[in-house]
């Protein structure tokens, strides 16, 4: 059976729009893109969704374990052998608080796939394949579109920084804006559907890679 590793953020957690920011919620089995990719392929899913976390940053506020850097190599040295890995973070890293540019978020997914196409790394798990997934662009609205400020603009330039960047090291890309998009209520999470619409673009992408 093979084996998928989702690596991501609230997107990939399952967190439904934000109205109450005091209010945890998740979207249950069936309704997430994970899983919804998992029945269809009738793979082993790992779903390493992180609400907060970074392609890079320590964040001030959340804290330091919302690096992906560090949780990428403890969730690649945790799990395994994988088949293949679906990479989407960078969202986060849009917020205000990080003052990053599109090509700074571009950097951190480098740091990424360089520890996931290290040597080591592949020789643990046989060598795996990975799915480079460029988040849909925020839009400034809703409850935490202070976080966000200015962040619309940076994250519309990700999707061809992502794509140049995939080609470059030879992986498979698949840009989420162009298939879905964001909550009108918060401008960040999905809606059930939307969900249902990333999981069978992910499916496609997947049935050729396992």
């Amino acid at each position: 059976m093979p084996v998928v590793m989702c690596f991501g953020d609230s997107n990939t957690h399952g967190s439904p729009p934000i109205v109450d920011l005091a209010k945890y919620e998740r979207y249950g089995v069936g309704v997430r893109w994970p899983s919804i990719v998992q029945a269809a392929l009738g793979c082993e899913m790992i779903e390493e969704g992180l609400p907060g976390r970074t392609a890079q940053f320590d964040d001030p506020i959340m804290g330091a374990h919302m690096n992906g850097q560090v949780g990428l190599k403890i969730a690649l040295e945790s799990h395994g052998p994988l088949d293949v890995l679906v990479l989407m973070l960078g969202t986060n890293d849009v917020k205000a608080r990080f003052t990053s540019t599109a090509e700074t978020v571009m950097s951190g997914i480098a740091g990424l796939l360089d520890i996931a196409q290290h040597r080591v790394i592949q020789e643990r798990h046989g060598g795996f394949k990975v799915l480079l997934v460029c988040p849909t662009p925020v839009v400034e609205i809703g409850p935490i579109k202070d976080e966000f400020w200015g962040g619309a603009l940076r994250s519309q330039a990700l999707s061809a920084l992502y794509a140049a960047l995939a080609q470059s090291r030879g992986i498979e890309f698949l840009d989420a804006g162009a298939v879905i998009k964001v909550s009108p209520l918060d401008g960040v999470h999905f809606d059930q559907g939307e969900h249902v619409k990333l999981a069978v673009a992910v499916t496609e992408k997947l049935r050729g890679m396992i």
